[in-house]
């Protein structure tokens, strides 16, 4: 079974921590079997002061780092990390961690990973309301402020809040697939994968009423994907001009219709390859990439990887599986980096 083990640190943030425990803690295999077995701990095993008026008790301390698979720094606004710092004995307890580890961080946790040097010349965000503060004291990291989370393959961090469940979540697709990460996310009563990135949260003027938004379209969209789908017939179905209705589309999701329209594509083509036998230039057709050539090309681009070699790993040993190589390097968000299949959608 796979060992999740989070860091609690003073100052953390309840609901944050409690996220892995939650969404990992409802992963099950086919034979029913649990998949992951999460463990808290702190620094010491005390308990840890969080940024509500209580502290969390805790039952282990730095020694559940030691069996760690995968280590889940949770987020704190503790003035030594959010300064930049570690605070005493933290670098001790990181050291704990055995080579090879998976290191993932919620919110401010990237302030740990980064002090401590894991993210170097890395991809990574924290939640957008300290993204300036993080980029002047972390210049050497890759800072994508946009985005709900960044996937460097052993390293991955999420945005604030929510933002880790979205994270969870597609760890647990990559380890196991969309239907296993799909369960987990209609027991937490989520979706399974959201639309967009934290852009979309950004504190900013909010846009005069108009009574119209794209949700109608994108709905009718979603069971349009087999075929292709021009911007203008999209704007037309809104009842906006191109330009009004480009704008407002990346407002409300915080992509373009043409990336939105392939991250919504590759994940059709992502469940018919985990769950059909269907040969790859069906899956293309129905998922509206018109080729097996573009699939390929569309699904290398965002995974690193083939349908074929996609297919092959959720398809084969039920086993815990950290992916090919290389795969979800290129994943810094749901979809934002895949270029559009059809040329006429921008």
């Amino acid at each position: 079974m796979h060992q999740v083990v989070v860091l609690a640190l003073p100052g953390v943030i309840p609901f944050e921590l409690g996220i892995p425990a939650k969404v990992f803690g409802l992963a099950y295999g086919t034979d029913g079997q649990p998949l992951y077995q999460v463990t808290t701990c702190s620094p010491d095993g005390r308990p840890v002061p969080s940024n509500s008026d209580f502290s969390i008790a805790v039952e282990h301390d730095a020694s559940a780092l030691e069996r760690a698979d995968t280590v889940v720094v949770a987020p704190s606004y503790h003035p030594s990390i959010m300064n930049g710092e570690l605070p005493p004995g933290l670098a001790e307890a990181l050291a704990r961690v055995r080579p090879g580890t998976r290191w993932m961080s919620i919110c401010t946790g990237s302030f740990v990973l980064a002090a401590a040097g894991l993210l170097d010349g890395r991809p990574s965000t924290t939640h957008w309301f300290h993204t300036e503060r993080y980029r002047q004291l972390f210049p050497r990291t890759r800072l994508d402020p946009d985005v709900l989370f960044t996937d460097d393959g052993d390293v991955l961090t999420s945005a604030g809040a929510a933002a880790g469940l979205d994270l969870c979540l597609h760890l647990i697709r990559r380890d196991h697939g969309t239907e296993v990460a799909n369960r987990a996310a209609r027991r937490c009563v989520v979706p399974a994968w959201r639309e967009g990135g934290q852009a979309q949260f950004v504190e900013r003027p909010v846009p005069p009423a108009t009574g119209a938004d794209t949700a109608a379209v994108r709905d009718w969209a979603l069971r349009e994907l087999h075929r292709p789908l021009q911007l203008a017939e999209l704007a037309h179905r809104a009842g906006m001009s191109v330009r009004t209705f480009s704008r407002r589309f990346l407002a409300e999701t915080g992509q373009t219709p043409g990336q939105w329209l392939t991250a919504q594509r590759l994940g059709l083509a992502r469940g018919l390859l985990e769950s059909t036998d269907l040969p790859v230039d069906q899956v293309a057709e129905r998922s509206g990439f018109g080729s097996a050539a573009s699939l390929r090309q569309h699904l290398a681009a965002s995974l690193g990887v083939s349908p074929a070699a996609y297919r092959r790993t959720f398809r084969g040993s039920p086993r815990l599986q950290h992916g090919p190589a290389g795969a979800n390097r290129r994943e810094a968000s749901s979809g934002a980096r895949a270029r559009p299949p059809h040329p006429a959608v921008r």
